[in-house]
């Protein structure tokens, strides 16, 4: 957490309201969440570019810059970047790491709690390399349910371990494998080699449309994620599993099962509704 619905929230806005600023300078109060580049570097190298664009890669935030390096966040636990206009508050401030200042006044704050997220500038090699590892967008138009198929026709793990797995499916994590795998009525335990062709169709449109519900809602927070105007997102009440262990499910009503058996994850499951 963030997934997927949370650093495309993420990326849009910062896209719809930074493009086209300037970098005019960096600070750097906590240079632990950094990877690859020093304090010192990154200010010098970022320093009177253009953000160009912002998006999403998987989990990670990417801001594209004039000069064709690439700022990219993976806020992972408890990252956010905020838009800083002079408005927000101290408590949404409290745990900034880097901040970027804009020419025109504002400025770009990556805030993490816990600084399990990181902070790199990559250039276009770089970047492309780490692109290349990771797996297909499930919200591109080439993942098909016969592309699914594909990557889980030759595995023995849990359907559920698979479908997480960066490097076959880009951008899906706890919550939202838990709430698709509820909605096809899939045993998250099952190896994924033994799920039938309408089981996967089921599959792959759970995934889609609770990834699309939730990039609608901005998101899910249970505690920490907020959006880049510190807000947090608004799935959580439309949550169908995830979180709800031992309370009833909203199909059978039979009571939620939760397990940390796959993974060591917390999965939470309806044994009547998901065979």
């Amino acid at each position: 957490m963030p997934e997927l619905p949370e650093t495309e929230t993420i990326a849009r806005d910062l896209d719809r309201t930074v493009s086209g600023a300037v970098i005019e300078g960096t600070t750097v109060a906590r240079p632990d969440v950094l990877r690859g580049v020093s304090a010192r570097t990154l200010a010098k190298r970022v320093r009177g570019a253009a953000i160009a664009r912002s998006w999403r890669r998987a989990k990670l935030v990417i801001l594209d810059l004039s000069s064709g390096d690439r700022i990219v966040v993976q806020p992972r636990f408890t990252g956010a970047l905020l838009i800083d206009d002079g408005t927000l508050d101290a408590d949404a401030l409290a745990y900034a790491t880097v901040r970027f200042g804009l020419r025109d006044g504002r400025s770009i704050v990556y805030r993490d709690v816990r600084r399990l997220g990181t902070v790199t500038l990559m250039n276009p090699a770089r970047f492309a390399a780490v692109s290349a590892a990771l797996g297909i967008e499930p919200l591109d138009h080439a993942f098909t349910p016969s592309h699914l198929s594909v990557l889980l026709r030759g595995s023995r793990q849990p359907v559920k371990k698979v479908i997480m797995d960066q490097r076959r499916i880009a951008g899906i994590g706890n919550i939202y494998a838990n709430e698709a795998l509820w909605r096809a009525g899939v045993d998250p335990s099952r190896a994924a080699r033994s799920l039938r062709e309408p089981e996967i169709t089921a599959l792959h449109a759970g995934v889609v449309d609770v990834l699309t519900e939730a990039i609608a809602a901005r998101g899910t927070t249970f505690r920490d994620f907020r959006d880049s105007r510190g807000e947090p997102g608004g799935f959580a009440a439309r949550l169908s599993v995830y979180g709800r262990g031992g309370e009833s499910c909203h199909r059978c009503r039979s009571r939620l099962v939760a397990t940390h058996a796959i993974d060591g994850r917390a999965t939470v499951l309806c044994v009547h509704c998901q065979s």
